[in-house]
């Protein structure tokens, strides 16, 4: 599954080339708090398991742990590990029905720096 996003990722991807930015202009637009944003986004979702849990979850409205590991083919204690702590950076939020917690994507703006990363040439 983690070789199928990582081909899909490069697929997608945009060359340096193609991509037109005067470099003061970099400089100077520096936003703090939004860099400190997507650094903590970037931290947060450092792992090829987490980057694959996100994505189920934006095609996906909620899931249980076990139908994540159910799709993405991973161990049950491994994967809770990864919820929990994108659950407790705020990043997911989660409802229990039944016996069973749900899980659901809680930051939207994780989209938009993965949908960044899709469009980069370096994988």
């Amino acid at each position: 599954m983690f070789a199928e996003i990582l081909k899909l990722l490069a697929e997608t991807a945009m060359k340096v080339e193609d991509i037109q930015v005067d470099k003061n202009e970099i400089i100077t637009n520096l936003d703090i708090d939004k860099l400190e944003r997507v650094s903590f986004i970037l931290k947060t979702i450092a792992h090829p398991l987490r980057i694959s849990i996100i994505s189920l979850l934006v095609s996906n409205e909620k899931l249980c742990v076990n139908d994540i590991c159910q799709l993405l083919g991973s161990e049950q204690s491994l994967t809770s590990h990864h919820l929990s702590n994108m659950k407790l950076s705020g990043i997911l939020g989660s409802a229990r029905e039944g016996k069973n917690i749900y899980y659901f994507l809680k930051l939207k703006e994780v989209v938009t720096v993965i949908n960044c990363m899709n469009r980069c040439d370096l994988i």
